[in-house]
């Protein structure tokens, strides 16, 4: 979409739903695949597994798409990517995320989401680079989500949207995932609003209320995935250490040189989880 145009998703009038499903349109005109049967969504770290998973059909800027917006953070490509499988599935890639903190908004925080639900994928598979709290964990190590610790204050449900997420993060998803690698580990995420880091304190906090994970993404997705009757499966890369659990600053580099050192070998893991399904 041009710069010149406002996204249709800052209309408060404007049915979410209805905008997600000219996404759908869009993907199926630009991709000639009719229907998508996964979603993945990449985040730092995770890049390569989109040319891991199989054959790629089509790749094009996400801002081509309606209601996308352009990326604001540098470790995200911007793209959407149609890819077939091995298997025969075929997965829509979202190399485009909006954060919640860039204040554009929870509805175009989670419409990939909707978009992706929209085109009838019923898996919604979620990336992110993250800081553990666990301290026999080590930057670089992927680990599942177990649940999420919502910290941002906001939800993408509007109104009198009754959802339950008692089982939110699928067990059966994360079983399968552990036939891949049975070393994998899993935390509970919580998502905080950023942009800024989380203080030693807030981190503490995290941990006192049952959290393992913190981050900046993927709650809000995830609630929106449920709405729409997705199955999910939650990865985070750990690239640091949360702040009091390492004793050095925290940056968005050391993040980045993180996910880069660890891509190889997580992107093949999601790969083959991904293959498996």
């Amino acid at each position: 979409m041009p710069e010149h145009i406002i996204n249709p998703l800052d209309d408060p009038t404007a049915d979410p739903f209805e905008v997600a499903g000219r996404a759908a349109d869009d993907i199926a005109r630009l991709t000639g695949v009719e229907q998508h049967d996964i979603a993945l969504t990449l985040g730092s770290g995770w890049g390569k597994a989109a040319e891991l998973i199989g054959e790629t059909v089509a790749q094009f800027p996400a801002t081509e798409v309606t209601g996308f917006s352009r990326p604001a953070l540098e470790g995200h490509g911007g793209t959407l990517r149609s890819v077939v499988t091995p298997r025969g599935k075929r997965v829509l890639v979202i190399g485009a995320r909006t954060h919640y903190y860039e204040g554009h908004g929870v509805r175009r925080v989670v419409h990939s989401v909707r978009a992706a639900a929209a085109t009838g994928a019923r898996t919604m598979v979620l990336t992110n680079g993250a800081g553990g709290i666990k301290g026999a964990w080590k930057p670089g190590q992927p680990v599942l989500i177990s649940d999420h610790i919502n910290l941002t204050a906001a939800s993408p449900l509007e109104g009198a949207t009754f959802i339950d997420l008692t089982d939110l993060y699928a067990q059966r998803l994360r079983d399968l995932a552990r036939t891949i690698d049975p070393s994998l580990d899993e935390g509970v995420y919580c998502q905080f609003r950023g942009p800024q880091y989380e203080t030693p304190a807030e981190v503490r906090m995290a941990k006192a209320i049952g959290g393992h994970i913190v981050g900046m993404s993927t709650a809000l997705e995830a609630i929106a995935a449920r709405q729409s009757d997705m199955e999910v499966l939650g990865f985070s890369l750990i690239t640091n250490m949360a702040a009091g659990i390492q004793s050095t600053p925290l940056s968005h580099q050391e993040v980045i040189e993180a996910g880069r050192e660890a891509e190889p070998v997580i992107s093949s893991l999601l790969a083959r989880v991904i293959g498996a399904m």
